[in-house]
């Protein structure tokens, strides 16, 4: 109590130089909680569109297809494997991929054709969620088709246009059909707002002449388990084929995101390296003012280890003040952040490493995302302060009393 009573009296002698102390401290705090979020947002909602739009988190592809897609390669009969898959947990879209030229009127344009099947594919992804015009794929209309954004302002079709379709089949002939658009795609991803053509799988197949096997299976691992043990688990399912996870077919986008992060913590350290210094001339300059108060109270008796004490304990009650009011301020901005976020729609169709840009970037502040600036302030403030508590508590009583 003798320590507490001391250090409180300290920090309200000087109270301008404690608001100053305080406010800074406070207001990095608000301002790295704040950024922390919005950042690992951003990040998990790019995250979120690789994996529930197009890629999902494992892919099973014919040994080979990646080098070489052709139609020839397939996973023949995955049925069985995908049903014990979905029996541990997992969820399974197989799909029909091919390569095509669409026309419409006297525009054209190469496209990739993908065939899936409806009701797996709403399971499995959220890409149907995307249509912005239109509607999604229905296997009642098996002539319907869904088109990427930029694919669909090259061609010039909105839902309603008919596009016409060209490519080989499977037995070596020139196969080509008329579809009507049934939908368009808001933004989702590069590849397919530039060039995918989502189609019923059976119509696909009937297109191709191929009446058996896949040419990609997406899967989604359950939410407990590591990437790592789900993507061995889907190889067992389907032995002798190429299987990768996400970070795998996406190794670029995954160093990207993960180098997101990275740069959190090089702001935190430039932010928290300014609040050190500061931190550290406040407590130098109050050491200074009470050498010869320290003095005295070395010659009563006071050992080095109760001086120091007092220092630390007034550093600690300056950033526990200061720690809940960044607390009690950010809150409010987060809720809202988190809730609402900011509006992004001028950056609507902007993509990154191939990825597209949220309409609206919310943050994500959750317990840890909170408790990471928290932390790192705590360490950078308490590694501040102690050089002069040390210099307090190393002074000689002579030295002291004898300072002007």
């Amino acid at each position: 109590m003798l320590t507490l009573t001391l250090a409180w009296r300290n920090v309200l002698r000087n109270r301008r130089r404690t608001a100053v102390t305080v406010a800074a401290t406070t207001f990095a705090l608000w301002v790295m909680i704040l950024y922390s979020g919005l950042v690992e947002g951003y990040i998990s909602a790019m995250a979120d569109d690789v994996l529930e739009l197009e890629v999902g988190d494992i892919q099973a592809f014919p040994m080979g297809y990646q080098d070489d897609p052709s139609i020839y390669r397939r996973i023949e009969a995955p049925a069985l494997a995908m049903a014990g898959l979905e029996a541990r947990g997992f969820r399974a879209s197989p799909r029909v991929l091919a390569g095509a030229l669409a026309a419409s009127g006297e525009l054209s344009a190469g496209v990739a054709l993908r065939g899936v099947e409806v009701e797996r594919d709403a399971v499995t992804l959220r890409v149907a969620e995307k249509v912005a015009e239109g509607s999604w794929l229905d296997p009642s209309d098996p002539r319907g088709v869904v088109v990427g954004r930029r694919l669909a302002r090259t061609l010039a079709v909105h839902p309603g246009s008919e596009l016409v379709v060209l490519t080989q089949g499977a037995d070596g002939s020139l196969a080509n059909d008329l579809y009507t658009v049934r939908g368009v795609l808001s933004s989702v991803g590069e590849g397919t707002d530039r060039a995918g053509v989502f189609v019923v799988q059976e119509t696909l197949r009937e297109l191709l002449v191929l009446p058996e096997g896949v040419h990609q299976i997406v899967v989604r691992k359950p939410a407990e388990g590591s990437l790592e043990e789900a993507t061995a688990e889907v190889a067992a399912a389907f032995p002798n084929q190429d299987v990768r996870s996400w970070r795998q077919i996406l190794p670029t986008v995954a160093t990207m995101l993960d180098a997101s992060r990275s740069v959190v913590g090089i702001v935190f350290f430039l932010v928290y390296v300014a609040v050190g210094i500061l931190v550290l001339n406040a407590m130098l300059m109050a050491v200074f003012e009470r050498i010869r108060e320290f003095g005295v109270m070395k010659a009563l008796g006071v050992g080095p280890w109760l001086v120091m004490r007092v220092i630390l304990v007034e550093s600690a009650l300056q950033l526990g003040l200061a720690t809940a009011l960044g607390l009690v301020l950010a809150a409010p901005f987060a809720v809202a952040l988190q809730t609402r976020g900011l509006d992004m729609t001028f950056l609507a169709g902007a993509t990154v490493m191939g990825l597209s840009s949220p309409a609206v970037w919310k943050g994500s502040f959750t317990p840890a995302v909170v408790a990471q600036p928290v932390i790192v302030l705590l360490v950078v403030v308490g590694l501040s302060v102690l050089w002069p508590a040390w210099r307090a508590a190393r002074l000689r009583p002579l030295d002291a009393m004898r300072a002007t």
